[in-house]
């Protein structure tokens, strides 16, 4: 008997003896030798639990849930786990005491309220960060911590319970880290909500195909009930600045099944090597991968009073997303209901490109914003929704080009806004003189 026959014996020996001694489930399954797809920690994708979910669920309870969602969504998108997942349950107020909203966020940062300005979503006199936390402090249900490994999930409860559809979406989430991606870096604003699109879009899809099983396949643990109001009143956070945050959940799904229908989950995995460019590219998934976004130039202006910020790059793209939530936060988008966060309407949808360049002369703001469009009727109609807004609002008219809005208003400053072809430009400062020495002359 050759080594090799040998050693085939006793492998086959060796499962034979796992499988004799191996824990059995409660559907009389035993558990597998190796780690195996639909498969975790004890628990086969179809097992029955035994938790109670009235008082919420002890760490043995969640252990158990966790292993058997994990199993799940190994058996929906054929990719294993390599390591088990912990979840943490935390109180809305420990949420806010311990991050604050900073998941995902960030300090106070000149630049970023700059561009956040020229959008009109955030005044002068406010923060991007401190209205991004507010929002995310308010309508977070759990996040996964790629630094840690762990979930953590935000009870609205008295009694910390676990809601199914947050965890399957941040298992989705360590899932992706410890396969595929989570994003990297980007150079814009735009470029960050497009990998969104692929991350927390696959998320939102696998959610979405983990419930259509619950209760027809599967047993599936109650989802607690939500806990607040009941809807009604209007949100205290920034709701323009909320829709840019919200858009990744919104439309990747969509783009993400689109993907798959075209090349199956092979497919979905190549969007983590080569992820969408813009945010019109994940709301219009024909556009990807051929239609990238065009590179829109801002001459530098800089000069002794007026200069740009000392970073690369000295500007950031907006993009179809951020443009669309500015124009329905500001009343140029008349849409309502769930339509609103499909993101796609006429005066954004023939974006082809932006460049917004922020100046500053002491402690004086102002900005160049030039977008580029796939038509002269696409450029036109932009135009005339952002001139809408502004003469709303202005106090005073310089010409036809200039607009003047009152100090009391969020973005009390100078406007000049002209087009050319495919493009429109908006010059901003705070006094009408100033425009010329940020933007040059009209």
């Amino acid at each position: 008997m050759n080594r090799r026959t040998t050693g085939a014996i006793l492998l086959l020996a060796l499962v034979a003896l796992a499988g004799c001694n191996a824990p059995i489930d409660d559907a009389g399954r035993p558990d597998p030798l190796f780690d195996r797809i639909g498969w975790e920690d004890g628990h086969w994708h179809d097992d029955p639990v035994s938790v109670t979910t009235e008082d919420g669920l002890n760490q043995s309870e969640r252990e158990a849930v966790t292993a058997r969602a994990m199993a799940r969504l190994e058996h929906i998108r054929g990719k294993e786990f390599r390591r088990s997942v912990s979840v943490a349950v935390v109180s809305r107020e420990e949420y806010r005491e311990r991050y604050g909203g900073s998941v995902g966020g960030g300090g106070p940062d000149r630049f970023t309220d700059q561009v956040s300005e020229a959008l009109l979503l955030v005044g002068e006199n406010e923060s991007t960060a401190a209205d991004r936390g507010q929002a995310l402090d308010a309508s977070v249900q759990g996040f996964y911590s790629s630094r840690t490994g762990e979930v953590v999930l935000v009870s609205d409860s008295p009694t910390p319970t676990v809601d199914r559809v947050t965890l399957v979406h941040e298992l989705v989430h360590a899932l992706q880290d410890q396969r595929l991606s989570l994003g990297g870096r980007t150079e814009t604003s735009d470029a960050r909500r497009a990998q969104l699109g692929v991350v927390e879009g696959e998320a939102n899809y696998l959610q979405s195909q983990y419930a259509e099983r619950c209760g027809a396949d599967w047993s599936c643990i109650e989802r607690p009930p939500r806990q607040g109001s009941g809807g009604g009143s209007d949100p205290d956070f920034n709701v323009g600045l909320f829709l840019t945050i919200y858009a990744p959940y919104a439309v990747g799904p969509e783009f993400v099944e689109t993907v798959r229908d075209r090349g199956g989950w092979r497919a979905v995995d190549a969007l983590y090597r080569d992820f969408p460019t813009s945010t019109e590219q994940v709301i219009h998934p024909e556009t990807y991968p051929g239609e990238s976004p065009e590179t829109v130039t801002v001459a530098d202006r800089s000069s002794a009073d007026w200069e740009r910020y000392d970073r690369t790059p000295d500007g950031d793209t907006a993009g179809e997303v951020a443009i669309y939530a500015m124009l329905w936060a500001n009343g140029a988008i008349n849409v309502q209901g769930p339509a609103v966060y499909e993101y796609d309407h006429r005066f954004s949808a023939g974006w082809a490109g932006d460049r917004v360049v922020p100046y500053r002369n002491g402690d004086r703001d102002g900005y160049v914003w030039a977008t580029r469009w796939d038509t002269d009727d696409d450029a036109r109609e932009f135009e005339r929704a952002y001139r809408a807004i502004l003469s709303s609002r202005a106090s005073e008219r310089r010409g036809s080009d200039t607009y003047v809005l009152p100090e009391s208003d969020p973005f009390g400053d100078a406007f000049r806004v002209t087009r050319d072809g495919r493009g429109v430009r908006i010059v901003n400062g705070p006094t009408v003189g100033s425009l010329a020495r940020i933007g040059g002359e009209a």
